[in-house]
């Protein structure tokens, strides 16, 4: 990449918090953040906000009449990037672009309306606007008060890294100096629970009995260990150097693969392969760090990723690791919080590792990070970001 991208805040809301400090101490645990619902008319393992970050969303809710009817995706989304606007020193004469996406989008609320229209065979007045696809970014323009581009969109469970791929090309062509990017996702729903049981690949693994009920990273696993998390991650985008960056974008790679099937990846993840590799192009491999793997917790999804870094990166492997296990699967937003956790790294020089598994032991400095994410229908997403 010729010109410099810097990322110059980044905030989120989710199951380990909503604060940059507190998130971090909870990386530095060894326990998951996963809890009890009842879903799927059974008891389901989940993750879910933190009670603090709970209390924030319903307060955003009651804060305007209007927000009292969105979906929580788009109060996650809000909240997070009323905070990374905050600390990338944005106001409301910035020009800046916006792409948030998300796999799902108004999940709650759609199934909700749904099932009114079943009961009653009327649709609730805000049904349609309050579940439109785009109904996100225009509701964070809204509530910024923002003069550039709005842009949704959902490609799965890459979406977010996406959005970011967007906010680099913008960026890149001159159209736009700033760019807020992330994903945002509320699936803890009983249809949606109910969709991934019955691709069985959701965890059966009983939380109260075992440790790990998510067992993303551990390529022996007999079973699916998925397990489905909520939240929001946005970054702050500038194009240049910037005396406030935290961190740079210096590659970006994305490929899809061809399908045999629907939800279909092949045994060594080309897709990942292509990405990856794109990425990184001419950048020395053995300086690549750390990767944060998208491994989701499935046999085959986090087997066949490994199999595309080895085949990148031969036998001399970065440290590998995945925040999977600890907060699951958020879909749409997975990604970007896999670039927090990426930016965590670079900015304490600590690796953070997965607490089951062949233990990796960091020996050098953490300079470069490599994030992966990929969706259904195999379309992968690569990002490099290092140190200033």
């Amino acid at each position: 990449m010729n010109n410099k991208i810097a990322i110059t805040a980044f905030s989120s809301i989710s199951p380990l918090g909503n604060t940059t400090e507190g998130i971090w101490e909870r990386y530095l645990d060894n326990q998951h953040c996963f809890s009890k619902q009842f879903l799927d008319q059974q008891e389901t393992s989940v993750a879910c906000l933190d009670t603090e970050s709970k209390l924030i969303i319903a307060e955003l809710r009651e804060s305007d009449i209007k927000y009292k009817f969105l979906d929580d995706s788009v109060l996650f989304a809000i909240a997070a990037s009323r905070k990374a606007v905050q600390q990338a020193g944005w106001n409301s004469d910035d020009i800046f672009g916006i792409n948030i996406g998300s796999s799902r989008g108004a999940t709650d609320l759609f199934e909700k309306h749904y099932s009114a229209y079943l009961n009653t065979g009327k649709a609730p007045t805000l049904a349609s606007p309050t579940t439109t696809l785009g109904n996100i970014s225009s509701w964070i323009a809204h509530d910024l008060q923002s003069n550039g581009p709005e842009i949704s969109h959902s490609i799965t469970c890459s979406t977010a890294l996406h959005a970011l791929l967007n906010g680099v090309a913008w960026l890149k062509s001159g159209m736009a100096d700033k760019f807020l990017v992330g994903g945002s996702e509320a699936p803890l729903t009983d249809f949606t629970i109910a969709q991934m049981r019955a691709l069985k690949i959701y965890s059966r693994i009983d939380q109260d009995d075992e440790l790990w009920p998510n067992l993303a990273f551990d390529f022996e696993k007999t079973q699916n260990t998925m397990i489905l998390g909520e939240g929001a991650s946005v970054c702050c985008l500038e194009s240049g150097e910037k005396e406030n960056a935290i961190a740079y974008i210096t590659g970006v790679g994305y490929a899809t693969e061809i399908l045999k099937h629907n939800i279909s990846i092949s045994a060594e993840a080309t897709c990942f392969q292509k990405s990856m590799k794109m990425a990184l192009k001419d950048v020395d491999l053995q300086s690549i760090d750390v990767i944060v793997m998208h491994a989701p917790g499935t046999i085959k999804g986090d087997l066949t990723e490994l199999r595309a870094i080895e085949k990148v990166f031969g036998s001399q492997l970065p440290l590998l690791t995945t925040n999977k296990w600890k907060i699951g699967h958020t879909f749409g937003a997975s990604g970007i919080l896999s670039v927090e956790l990426a930016l965590l790294m670079l900015e304490h020089d600590t690796f953070i590792g997965v607490p089951f598994g062949t233990k990796q032991i960091q020996i050098k400095p953490i300079e470069r990070v490599l994030i992966n994410a990929v969706g259904f229908g195999g379309n992968a997403v690569s990002i490099l970001i290092e140190k200033p």
